[in-house]
């Protein structure tokens, strides 16, 4: 696959799980310093890695849930939270998620997430979704 082709899939499945407001503000404020980032993000990140066919976003999702609780990427983890929903992870599921991270992770980590986790269900709420 060309960059131009793997950037287009890339865009399509980065909509899909981030929703079009999110990758939207991102492309409205591309600048000479992160655009070139940003376009290697959605190349590789979303147009090969999350396109790949053996797992599906469901797993991608919790899998980079989990990854992101053990690496305490607060922004990211909050974004992808948000997101799973998109790829029908549930609520029940990141609580269960959360919990087995305190055994992996660690108990700080596990209890930052739930705080974080809650400010997403409740922010969700009052959007309506």
């Amino acid at each position: 696959m060309q960059d131009e082709e793997r950037y287009q899939q890339g865009m399509a499945v980065r909509r899909a799980v981030l929703g079009d407001a999110h990758v939207d503000r991102t492309v409205e404020n591309l600048t000479p310093l992160n655009e070139e980032f940003q376009h290697f993000i959605t190349r590789y990140a979303w147009g090969d890695i999350w396109s790949r066919p053996g797992l599906d976003r469901h797993t991608r999702s919790m899998i980079t849930i989990a990854m992101l609780i053990a690496l305490n990427r607060e922004a990211e983890l909050k974004m992808h939270l948000n997101a799973a929903f998109n790829n029908g992870v549930t609520r029940e599921e990141l609580k269960e998620l959360i919990m087995h991270s305190a055994l992996y992770c660690g108990l700080p980590a596990a209890n930052a997430t739930l705080h974080l986790a809650q400010q997403v269900f409740d922010q969700r709420d009052a959007d309506g979704k």
